[in-house]
């Protein structure tokens, strides 16, 4: 699902640089004991959702497999750190040492915003997001790893893939270097709701549709004072 949306454009670009990096641990692989079944011709099933205590529509992802797939992503982090450290010389400016954050989707959770962005970004070097699917997670997954919970809406979603992919989005857009200027950032410029390109006249069904007289004046002054009274 998120091959073609992180191989294009900005984020495709920042992932070939190195700028950033993605990479994904399907929890199936962790599945154990009765939920794994092999079948005669040889197909295996990996289940990684039961029915949820008390009763309920729908099924609820297990805890244990969510667990350990975050934890062998947290394993692989602490290994890469340690070669990193042993690989650095003296004659090298140590790097910085790993801060991870872990984060489950929850639509009544604390709304997510180019804020929280920001903050993130500056904050950790890692990020771990759990992507759930039918009813939810077994809520013991959050107390165990201590998640951070955060929603994109009040909405519900299949999946947290595309919220995922929101959050992938909006942090690499905090990263030094992912964008070309840094400054081209939308939420660095004075922007308004109404912004027009060329041509000066559209003109369609007859009917001549023309830019705003101020913003072809060239006084910044009243430009900006346009913008944000259009805020």
């Amino acid at each position: 699902m998120f091959d073609s949306y992180l191989g294009e454009s900005i984020l495709g670009r920042a992932i070939k640089e190195k700028k950033i990096s993605v990479s994904f641990v399907n929890p199936r692989k962790f599945v154990t004991g009765k939920y794994r079944k092999v079948w005669p011709d040889g197909n295996v099933s990996l289940q990684v959702d039961e029915r949820p205590y008390a009763g309920g529509p729908g099924m609820v992802m297990m805890a244990e497999p969510v667990i350990k797939a975050v934890e062998s992503v947290l394993k692989k982090i602490t290994n890469y750190q340690l070669l990193i450290t042993k690989n650095n010389s003296k004659s090298q400016k140590p790097k910085a040492k790993s801060s991870i954050l872990i984060i489950n989707f929850i639509p009544s959770a604390e709304k997510f915003t180019t804020s929280v962005a920001k903050s993130i970004s500056k904050k950790y070097t890692d990020v771990i997001l759990i992507c759930g699917r039918y009813e939810g997670i077994d809520a013991r997954v959050d107390k165990i790893l201590r998640t951070k919970k955060y929603s994109i809406g009040d909405y519900v979603l299949t999946g947290g893939e595309i919220p995922a992919m929101i959050l992938i989005d909006c942090i690499s857009r905090q990263v030094d270097g992912v964008l070309g200027n840094f400054d081209s950032r939308e939420e660095e410029r004075v922007s308004s709701s109404e912004i027009y390109t060329r041509p000066e006249i559209l003109i369609h069904k007859g009917k001549k549709h023309k830019v705003p007289k101020v913003l072809l004046s060239g006084n910044h002054k009243d430009i900006e004072s346009w913008k944000n009274r259009l805020k």
